[in-house]
């Protein structure tokens, strides 16, 4: 199973922007001495990182099955979103607010402003690129639920990485220039300090949200309910079945391992219900392209015979 070519242009995006603007920060955090600059300029450094730790998390998941990995190696993006979420919480949420700490014992002025005004509204215009990019594949999946719903239930942990990540960033650069502002406008520096707390936990927040989704995939997550219910109807609409028992699901990543046991009508020989396996077996992997594994057990009933 490859990799999503949707998933792999939404991190694209979020890479190139995200380059670009911590350049840009770092900068402007020189020349003005902003806290909250210099928190979003880490802030999109170590972004950058994760972007290419999620390349390399779903190259290594299509990876194919070997003698100490039967099942293939996708669920090793699993991992790398993890690290990703341990990333954005110890690198970009816990620096900031250290840094903001340290602004409020130490505070000093801002010096050109303006830079750092000029700076934010450049990030947050290439961050709206990203996330809208981010959102051009999350439509694709979403299939008319909420945002709210699609990020509890999606399996696809590099989207969900870089769907968080730019929603931070933008609130992250809201906070950054109006601390920016309220700085410049009064000359107090606590401003800035406050608005390099405040982006340190919302950092924080997002990167406990993005550990608490994946580290349910990392434990094994059947496949979307959306698509569950789909491979139960499907099978049950079957005419080689008579009855369903069980489905089991487990996502492995850009693939899914299935396991059905059934009922099935009878034949009148052992070859033509294997037959009649094959084809049920053929036509649901053209149905349902997810699957990778697929296992499927006749029975009488639900127990053993």
């Amino acid at each position: 199973m490859s990799a999503k070519p949707a998933s792999i242009k939404s991190i694209l995006y979020a890479l190139f922007a995200n380059l670009s603007i911590a350049i840009a920060k770092a900068a402007a955090a020189f020349w003005t001495g902003s806290g909250a600059m210099l928190a979003e300029a880490i802030h999109s450094l170590a972004d950058s990182c994760n972007q290419l730790l999620l390349l390399l998390g779903m190259k290594q998941s299509t990876r194919p099955p070997d003698r100490e990995h039967p099942l293939g190696h996708g669920k090793s993006i699993y991992f790398w979103s993890f690290l990703v979420a341990i990333i954005l919480f110890s690198l970009g949420g816990m620096f900031s607010i250290y840094e903001g700490v340290h602004k409020f014992n130490h505070p000093e002025p801002l010096s050109n402003a303006m830079i750092a005004v000029g700076v934010l509204v450049f990030a947050i215009i290439a961050e709206s690129i990203s996330l809208w990019g981010c959102m051009q594949a999350v439509g694709k999946e979403r299939f008319g639920r909420r945002l709210s719903q699609w990020f509890r239930e999606s399996r696809s942990s590099e989207l969900i990485v870089v769907f968080g990540e730019d929603v931070a960033a933008l609130l992250g650069l809201g906070l950054a220039l109006v601390a920016v502002l309220a700085s410049a406008i009064t000359g107090d520096p606590v401003y800035d300090a406050i608005g390099t707390v405040m982006i340190g936990i919302l950092l924080v927040v997002v990167a406990i949200l993005l550990a608490v989704e994946i580290k349910a995939l990392l434990i094994g997550q059947s496949v979307e309910p959306l698509v569950q219910d789909r491979m139960r109807e499907f099978l049950r609409e079957r005419p080689e079945i008579e009855h369903l028992y069980k489905l089991i699901t487990m996502q492995m990543g850009p693939g899914a391992m299935i396991a059905v046991k059934a009922k099935m009508r009878p034949t009148g020989s052992e070859s033509r219900l294997i037959n009649a396996i094959n084809r049920v077996e053929r036509d649901f992997r053209e149905a349902f392209p997810v699957t990778t594994w697929l296992f499927f057990e006749p029975d009488c009933e639900d127990d053993d015979c």
